[in-house]
């Protein structure tokens, strides 16, 4: 099937897949239609061959098994899948968090400054109204304040006037857009500036709220209920672990507490203590940033005061870049607000994830399973092995990292998100953290840990062994991909239908393709050197032309219009001393002469007049 019909049909697929769910009321989104089709596909309990081109029973299938498991409200996992696609399409680092506010803020004011930019005011009541509109956009950008407050409005206008007056908009309209922009841009940093420095002496900053105190506020609460509902999230963590442990244990007990999902919810809950940790290391992140602007904001504060004291006027190549600094600080002030209220949504909205437990897992039916269970932390069970460690001598083959022999060791991307994969792969899904005390393996450049050291050395026997039963396990269980991060492995996977244990081994068939490459003839700027020559010849005929500039004089001269205004200099090979020998030595020696012309640079009169002075000395006063 050519790729865009099977794009079509994966499409169709989704819409008809969405449109069941939405007819029994419940409203699927198309990104988590489309996980559950590749859920559901790679599942090898549900028989889909990719192989070969779907029929459309196949089709009836997948749509009606999708629709089951999107409908199925009581399923930890489908809870986990929702949870994840709900993070991934409204989590993103705190970077593009900002860029995306400052693009929609840009978005909002693109009306206001095309009538700004475009206007061709002539009249004195059309200048009253663009100046209205600059006033209107200072406030807007800004966000210090709402422009339709009149006490916000006069002291804006109050601001503008002191650094554009409305007696230059003239020469405003003559600028390009491109100029207006910026202008209106710098503009609205300088008053913001204003207005913030008018707020702390005391003297104006109509309804503009201290942003640092609320944040310094709102900080602490929601740290402190993040904290709170990951110490939720970890306990029941550990509740899970601890039953599953003693299921794995005595093999008798999954029969009775096969009714009840437990790996389905150790997996939901293990996600969410991860997001959560993500958020708050990103509120950690928050707080950090907002001190160091605290700073800055106290230091500008101090500089503006300091520079403009009682002084009637101060230069505006002075006060007018730290106006913008302090501007640009208060939107630094800002962005950490909007970040915050952001991550508090998101906080929020993914408790709703975590319905199914206390349908499937009420307090009564948790004591029960708990009976005779010892629960333990993560932080207990990493202290029961942390005398244990691999001693690489056992294991040549494979290298091992302790954290005195590597550096940023603590910095090292753990497969599994730091979970054992020993155990992952044979208990059935258990996940207990990874010691990396122990050690960390190092395999096909992966790192792995393992919570004993008898589960090091038995991963270490046979890595590719236990990544393939992970691999495996991952299939069934779709919510162990993003959990794990097993996207790399399952980019590449193509997924078939297994087969009946015939006692031959299954060999996964190996799709080929016919590609094709384009190189660009030229992807650089030609770099061409005009000066090059090749011809050794050439290259002769220059050097000899070098080597004749040494026979040569240098010639100067002076015209009425550039002496007396730079100093000239020549320079000159002397001659060579020549010298003959005879039989008969003898010498004379006469004057030399010394003749000097005076008056060459001229006076103060127009015409130049030259006086030849003769100071050769007599030949008797040799």
């Amino acid at each position: 099937m050519p790729p865009t019909q099977a794009e079509s049909v994966i499409k169709n697929i989704i819409r008809e897949i969405g449109q069941e769910c939405a007819a029994h009321g419940e409203v699927a989104s198309e990104t988590l239609v489309a996980f559950m089709v590749k859920a559901v596909v790679l599942d090898p309990r549900n028989g889909f061959n990719m192989d070969r081109t779907l029929i459309r029973s196949d089709v009836e299938k997948l749509v009606k098994v999708c629709v089951n498991r999107l409908l199925d409200d009581k399923n930890p996992s489908l809870a986990t899948i929702k949870m994840q696609v709900y993070f991934d399409m409204n989590y993103t680092n705190r970077e593009e968090f900002i860029e995306e506010h400052h693009r929609i803020m840009e978005s909002k004011l693109g009306f206001i400054i095309k009538e700004i930019t475009d206007n061709r005011a002539c009249s004195r009541e059309e200048l009253e109204s663009l100046y209205r509109k600059i006033v209107s956009y200072v406030l807007l950008r800004s966000g210090v304040g709402s422009p339709t407050d009149l006490k916000v409005v006069r002291e804006a206008t109050a601001a503008l006037q002191s650094i554009f007056p409305q007696a230059e908009l003239g020469t405003f309209l003559s600028l390009s857009k491109k100029e207006k922009e910026h202008q209106l841009k710098e503009l609205s940093m300088i008053v913001t500036g204003i207005r913030l420095f008018n707020r702390e002496t005391g003297k104006g900053g109509e309804s503009i709220e201290y942003l640092p105190a609320l944040l310094q506020e709102a900080i602490p609460a929601t740290t402190q209920h993040i904290d709170s509902q990951l110490q939720i999230a970890q306990e029941q963590a550990y509740r899970y672990t601890a039953i599953l442990e003693k299921v794995t244990e005595n093999p008798f007990l999954a029969a009775d507490l096969q009714q009840y999902m437990l790996k389905e919810a150790l997996y939901n809950v293990r996600q969410y203590e991860i997001f959560l940790q993500i958020i708050l290391s990103e509120i950690i992140s928050c707080a950090q940033e907002v001190e160091l602007l605290t700073k800055q904001l106290g230091a500008l504060l101090e500089q503006l005061i300091m520079t403009v004291k009682s002084k009637t006027a101060v230069p505006t190549s002075q006060v007018f870049p730290i106006f913008i600094a302090l501007s640009n600080v208060w939107t630094g002030f800002q962005d950490e607000t909007v970040l915050i209220g952001i991550l508090t949504n998101l906080t929020a909205n993914l408790e709703r994830f975590l319905g199914p437990h206390e349908l499937l897992f009420p307090e009564e039916v948790m004591q029960d399973l708990l009976d005779e269970v010892t629960v333990k932390t993560d932080m207990i069970r990493l202290k029961e092995h942390m005398g244990e460690r691999v001693h690489p001598m056992e294991f040549k083959r494979q290298q091992w990292l302790f954290p005195e022999t590597t550096a940023n060791f603590d910095k090292l991307l753990i497969q599994y998100r730091g979970f054992c994969g020993y155990t992952l792969a044979t208990t059935d899904g258990l996940l207990l953290p990874g010691n990396q005390a122990i050690g960390i393996l190092k395999y096909k450049e992966k790192y792995y840990t393992f919570n004993t050291r008898d589960a090091a050395y038995s991963f270490a026997e046979n890595p590719e062994k236990y990544i393939n039963l992970i691999t495996e396990k991952a299939k069934k269980h779709a919510e162990l991909i993003q959990l794990l991060e097993l996207h790399e492995q399952f980019e590449t996977l193509i997924p078939c239908s297994e087969l009946k244990d015939t006692g031959k081994r299954f060999i996964k068939p190996i799709t080929k393709s016919e590609t094709s490459t384009q190189t660009d003839t030229h992807i650089l700027p030609p770099t061409i050197v005009r000066s090059y020559e090749w011809n050794e010849w050439e290259l002769r005929r220059k050097a000899i032309k070098l080597a004749n500039l040494r026979r040569k004089v240098t010639h100067s001269v002076q015209t009425d219009l550039s002496h007396m205004r730079r100093e000239n200099c020549s320079q000159v090979y002397p001659l060579k001393l020549v010298g003959t020998q005879c039989k008969r030595e003898g010498s004379t020696a006469v004057p030399r002469p010394q003749i000097f012309i005076a008056g060459l640079r001229g006076g103060q009169s127009k015409t130049t007049g030259a006086v030849k002075v003769n100071l050769t000395r007599a030949v008797d006063e040799t």
